[in-house]
């Protein structure tokens, strides 16, 4: 198997011998590509890719390197450390916008799939949430973030501390999925809670020692805070949106010019470990290689669960089983489709990220590349509907909301919000 992996848990080290230069010809037109990721079960198409030899049979060496932190992703991407990267859906859209500390134009030709991630709260703090608001077990995504909205009154009222939330990163799915399931029953996130940056595999760790009151993370990190009774899963990825796009495949504009037949081969082999990973009967061999310390270093038992989407959402035997809690590939879910980048910047807006303007609708859209997923795979490849479209009005793909977003009046969206911010802020820097 033409693969390698790095841990490089601790940032760049000098003198790596036995690492390849980024995107350094080998052998006979092999090419070596680095490829950074984070230890998430949203890794596995571009992991796959490198273990069980898609990559190679395109030709190409995935050198596939741990890291621990999404900035570090994004800062190794763009000083040239990685020609690759396993990147949050909002990363591309918010590096081509020129929003963070470090921005660097980003594309993305090919998402790695829909689902994944949770809102997981602390077991101290869903015991009120049941006890205050009468909470059933068996209560809807909705129904949890209102009896949240209840307590965080009382709270409010008895000038009691606020709650602590974790997300792994401004510009990420996790910020906007628990912005929109907070506003969604009239909790204001700037103002009646604190969000903070934690990374994911610190995530389970924090709740048990009381630093935060819950977070959205990625799998398995979701799953294991609720194994070890430290937390209660109240709402999924597919509750807030079902089709949103989760990690992408990032890249530099001026590395895919240069490099377009690779890029081509590279999305080839996506595809088809994305097909690969995608079958219930290769499962237990994606979970064998996830559990790997190299990749996720989680229990096999808890990977195979969150592949068949079978939740634990406490510690207390209750479970929910979720259809396609991960889709790798069906329903064209690698498709990089423009619509979705712009409801990605309608909540930037909306969190006072970013000022909404023609010029920069423009570029959030460019940042996702299906010309470059078509030239790949073939020009019927992608979906037969357009590439700009009204996200959300299918039966199966509502907004928690019910409101579909339509990119073409992103001001009369925004709008409709009854919580959003009026000022430039979104989520604290702080990480613990």
């Amino acid at each position: 198997m033409m693969t390698k992996s790095t841990d490089h848990s601790g940032g760049p080290r000098g003198g790596d011998s036995d690492l390849a230069a980024p995107g350094r010809l080998t052998g006979e037109g092999t090419r070596t590509l680095r490829a950074g990721f984070i230890p998430l079960v949203d890794a596995s198409v571009l992991i796959a890719a490198g273990e069980f030899g898609f990559a190679a049979k395109e030709g190409i060496t995935l050198d596939l390197v741990k890291d621990v932190s999404w900035a570090n992703v994004r800062d190794r991407l763009a000083f040239r450390q990685f020609d690759i990267a396993h990147m949050l859906s909002p990363m591309p859209v918010a590096a081509i916008l020129g929003l963070g500390s470090n921005p660097s134009p980003t594309i993305t030709p090919f998402s790695l799939g829909r689902g994944g991630n949770a809102i997981t709260l602390s077991i101290r703090l869903f015991a009120r949430m049941r006890q205050e608001a009468e909470l059933s077990e068996t209560a809807s995504a909705l129904e949890n973030a209102r009896a949240l909205a209840k307590v965080i009154s009382g709270m409010k009222a008895r000038r009691e501390p606020l709650p602590t939330f974790g997300v792994t990163y401004p510009f990420s799915s996790h910020n906007y999925e628990f912005r929109f399931w907070l506003a969604a029953a009239g909790i204001d996130p700037d103002k009646d809670v604190k969000l903070v940056v934690v990374p994911p595999p610190m995530t389970s760790d924090a709740l048990a020692a009381g630093a935060i009151d819950g977070f959205c993370v990625g799998a398995p990190w979701n799953m294991i805070a609720s194994e070890r009774g430290v937390g209660r899963i109240v709402a999924t990825k597919q509750d807030i949106w079902p089709s949103a796009p989760e990690k992408v495949i990032g890249m530099r504009p001026e590395w895919a010019e240069a490099h377009p037949e690779t890029v081509s081969r590279l999305i080839v082999a996506l595809d088809a470990a994305a097909r690969w990973c995608d079958r219930p009967e290769n499962h237990a061999s994606l979970s064998q290689t996830l559990a790997d310390d190299r990749y996720i270093g989680a229990p096999v038992d808890i990977l195979r669960s969150v592949l068949a989407g079978e939740f634990n959402l406490d510690d207390k035997g209750n479970r929910r089983v979720i259809d396609n809690y991960f889709t790798f590939h069906a329903g064209f879910a690698n498709y990089p489709r423009p619509s979705q980048a712009l409801w990605i910047y309608s909540q930037m807006v909306r969190w006072g990220q970013t000022d909404l303007s023609p010029a920069a609708t423009t570029a959030a859209a460019c940042a996702y590349r299906p010309d470059l997923y078509r030239l790949a795979l073939g020009k019927d490849a992608g979906p037969a509907d357009a590439d700009i479209r009204i996200e959300g009005i299918a039966d199966d793909d509502r907004f928690l909301d019910g409101q579909p977003f339509d990119p073409d009046r992103i001001a009369d969206y925004v709008a409709r919000f009854v919580v959003k911010t009026e000022t430039s802020t979104g989520v604290s820097g702080q990480e613990i």
